[in-house]
């Protein structure tokens, strides 16, 4: 993920890499015509937004290398790891350094992520803009509340891969029904990708778009109550909501 929104920021800015696997980072830079730094404390020291792209759990121990770079300098730190609050990303800097929160999604890797956005009071408002037009180029950014992180990352940032898997279904679901896997994944995924498209651009709701496609004692009906029987909404409602809180879980 931290790879997706570097390739994008190098649109806009140059960029730095870092990371445990110095082979890693090379290649990642490399790819981009970017640099390697030694470490993270250089990164802290030389950049004016240092990205944050590790898991949560390994969230501390970088946090407390880079702390007494940070108090010194004061980057704009930029994490997306899931779970943690600004205020204990600040807490383990051990002041209030300008923090930035963000949850993008993997469709990021082509221009066409979520990114959601909150920022601590220390952030001005010039760098926010700054930030909102390097992440631009990797999707569309929306600053939301702090509070509505988790659930972004529930919807949003697990939400590609439950598409994913429904993609994967309707293809199975035409393969069953005699098309060719490869003509059954195709057909598959310009649906959903044009199902999509059609709430974006017609600002229509989905339940109106769907009765549209509903005609009275045709296929589509029966293949609702039979996602219905199935109990469809209900389930991915649940996976949202399971995402959600393990997100919780993590901070």
């Amino acid at each position: 993920m931290g790879f997706a929104l570097m390739k994008c920021a190098a649109k806009e800015t140059e960029v730095y890499f870092t990371d445990a696997d110095a082979q890693k980072a090379k290649s990642a830079a490399d790819s981009l015509g970017a640099k390697v730094l030694s470490s993270n404390t250089e990164a802290v020291e030389k950049c004016g937004f240092v990205f944050l792209a590790v898991k949560p759990q390994v969230l501390p121990q970088v946090l407390a290398e880079i702390a007494p770079a940070v108090r010194k300098t004061k980057p704009v730190l930029v994490s997306m790891a899931a779970g943690w609050s600004i205020g204990k990303i600040q807490s383990a800097i051990g002041e209030k350094s300008p923090v930035v929160r963000i949850m993008p999604n993997t469709p990021a890797l082509i221009g066409r992520g979520m990114i959601a956005m909150s920022s601590s009071p220390e952030v001005s408002a010039q760098s926010v803009q700054e930030l909102e037009k390097i992440l631009g180029k990797a999707g569309i950014v929306d600053c939301v509340d702090e509070r509505c992180m988790d659930a972004v990352t529930g919807l949003s940032g697990s939400g590609p891969a439950f598409v994913y898997l429904f993609i994967e279904a309707l293809a199975d679901g035409g393969v069953r029904a005699g098309l060719p896997r490869d003509k059954a994944l195709c057909y598959a995924t310009q649906t959903v990708a044009g199902a999509s498209a059609m709430v974006q651009e017609t600002g229509k709701h989905p339940g109106e778009l769907k009765d549209m496609v509903t005609s009275p004692g045709g296929t589509t009906i029966a293949g609702i109550a039979a996602l219905e029987d199935g109990a469809f909404r209900s389930t991915v409602i649940k996976a949202v909501e399971a995402a959600w809180k393990r997100s919780t879980e993590l901070g």
